[in-house]
């Protein structure tokens, strides 16, 4: 990193970051997809806060289009019917994550904001491509929104997508879904999501050699996932889309120093220009991944409250 780079990290990111660069673990990009999925399982929850107990927590399956039962977790602060509910798709750039490693995340989610949380083990690469991952997010919120709902419990007419880096691409493209099938969400809640189909914003240059994120990482995602070609599409580039008139209100979660930071403030304005509702909340000073770091992390903190405020508002509650 750059000495201008590494100045605008806060002291105690700048201090991770330099644990982070001393730890003897290869980075993922250099492993097989089965060896970096079994790393990060084991790695995801080490800086998180501690896992609040929840009155529910319901594991599930979800059949997609073609039948397929998709692993899913319905989290609930509250044993009460009628709670509305978040479809969140977990990060990891479409190739790693799972609803266990961003358990914590949405047990928080759902503890602060009063709302259940349905998160949802879509289909990875590079065993299932582009656009595998898309549809399992629609079929899931399909499903939540009809039969769903009624099985779970929770209110229909209620209903927010989330998700945090790839999951937030899959929030963005299920939000324009529901938009063209008539579907109304309360709420698109975008943590730092990929939007663009290249890495070619000043945020992608800035931040090439970011200790998380790097440049050979996010193409290596991207090869697990999709063919070049796929990349100009709208499901993979969600700035891309034709027009986002009319989608649900948005509320968008960045970190400043993090590759995608560029290309989510691009959506924001795509949103607001269109006359979407947006609020957009840069976090400073802070890095991709920060929301699963609020055992070190003040601002990690704060984004669960900031997140959990907007859902509450978005709720009604």
């Amino acid at each position: 990193m750059s000495p201008e780079v590494n100045a605008r990290y806060t002291p105690t990111m700048r201090l991770l970051l330099e644990r982070m660069a001393r730890a003897p673990y290869p980075p993922l990009h250099t492993l097989s997809a089965r060896a970096a999925k079994e790393a990060y399982e084991k790695s995801a929850g080490v800086l998180e806060v501690p896992k609040p107990e929840l009155a529910r927590v319901h594991d599930l399956a979800i059949a997609a289009r073609d039948g397929t039962p998709l692993r899913a977790r319905l989290l609930a602060p509250s044993s009460d019917a009628g709670l509305p509910v978040l479809l969140f798709l977990h990060g990891g750039g479409f190739t790693i994550g799972s609803i266990d490693t961003h358990d914590t995340l949405c047990r928080m989610l759902a503890q602060l904001s009063g709302a259940a949380v349905l998160t949802l083990d879509y289909r990875l690469g590079p065993e299932h491509r582009f656009p595998t991952a898309v549809n399992d997010a629609w079929d899931a919120l399909q499903w939540l929104a009809g039969e769903g709902a009624r099985t779970l419990g929770v209110d229909a007419t209620r209903i927010a997508v989330g998700g945090d880096s790839a999951g937030g691409t899959l929030a963005a493209v299920s939000s324009i879904q529901a938009r063209d099938a008539g579907l109304p969400l309360a709420l698109q809640l975008l943590i730092y999501p990929g939007t663009t189909a290249h890495q070619d914003t000043p945020s992608h240059a800035t931040y090439a050699d970011d200790p998380v994120i790097d440049r050979a990482q996010i193409e290596w995602f991207f090869d697990q996932y999709a063919d070049a070609a796929q990349r100009s599409d709208w499901r993979f580039a969600p700035l891309l889309a034709d027009d986002v008139d009319g989608v649900a209100p948005a509320w968008l979660g960045l970190a400043e120093c993090d590759p995608l930071v560029d290309e989510g403030v691009l959506y924001a304005d795509k949103l607001r220009a269109a006359g979407v509702p947006v609020d957009l909340e840069i976090y400073r000073g802070v890095v991709h991944g920060f929301v699963q770091m609020g055992r070190a992390l003040p601002e990690a903190r704060r984004f669960h409250h900031d997140a959990a405020q907007a859902l509450r508002q978005a709720f009604g509650l």
